[in-house]
């Protein structure tokens, strides 16, 4: 019946408006960026719908990029969507600090690993050696915006595993010691692991953008990296330069 009161120019569904109030609560400057607006049950209570109006409208404002809903935490006014260079192996570090933005960074794990087949291929190391892997999160202004999965041929960097990445990227550090000379890429939309989920504080079923990239120095393979973004923190850019 909204739908069709909708067509004839009638009372707009509940959702929408409620939609609209927090869209000209954005636009005055009531809530700005990064700030955090009132929970589900609080909207509920102060509005007087249903908990399924309010969860629809701010389900369809997270999906528009107007509002980021972090599990645990709450919704926030978002900022904009981060842009990720795919095609240049660029310090995430930097690309957040040009951003005027504060990048930390969460060590989940750092271990070493032995090969299995697809590993040994993708370092081009004998099956069953021992490379060096690390999980890190990286976050600006403290959300999570990439998670980094890497494997590191020990041969090339043999003291990965003693670094400090809250300090220090993989990225900065591995461009430091054995500086690359090729990358290749794939880039491909994915829905993310249940643990990729609650580690970028995002719902299972949320897309994502899944980078894999290998660098290179000289025939050597340096690094093996899954990069996964959360699809509506993030987004690509690309720039070419034309016969390049």
């Amino acid at each position: 019946m909204s739908d069709v009161n909708e067509r004839l120019g009638g009372t707009p569904p509940l959702y929408a408006m409620v939609k609209q109030m927090i869209l000209a609560r954005i636009g005055n400057g009531e809530w700005p960026a990064r700030h955090r607006i009132p929970s589900e049950n609080e909207l509920v209570a102060t509005l007087g719908l249903s908990r399924m109006t309010i969860n629809r409208a701010l389900r369809e404002l997270a999906a528009d990029g107007v509002l980021l809903r972090i599990q645990g935490l709450g919704t926030f006014v978002a900022e904009g969507k981060s842009q990720t260079s795919v095609f240049e192996v660029r310090n995430i570090a930097d690309e957040i600090a040009e951003r005027g933005h504060q990048h930390s960074a969460q060590t989940v794990m750092k271990d070493e690993v032995k090969a299995t087949p697809e590993l040994a291929d993708e370092l081009g190391v004998e099956l069953g050696t021992s490379v060096f892997h690390s999980l890190v999160i990286h976050l600006e202004n403290d959300i999570p915006v990439q998670l980094e999965d890497r494997h590191v041929n020990p041969a090339l960097a043999p003291d990965y595993l003693i670094q400090d990445f809250s300090a220090r990227t993989p990225n900065s550090y591995l461009s430091a010691v054995v500086p690359w000379t090729s990358a290749e890429h794939t880039v491909e939309a994915v829905v993310p692991a249940p643990w990729e989920a609650k580690l970028l504080s995002i719902g299972r079923g949320n897309p994502c953008l899944y980078i894999h990239r290998r660098t290179f120095s000289g025939d050597k393979v340096v690094t093996s990296v899954r990069l996964l973004l959360p699809g509506g923190r993030s987004r690509i850019e690309s720039r070419q330069t034309a016969g390049t």
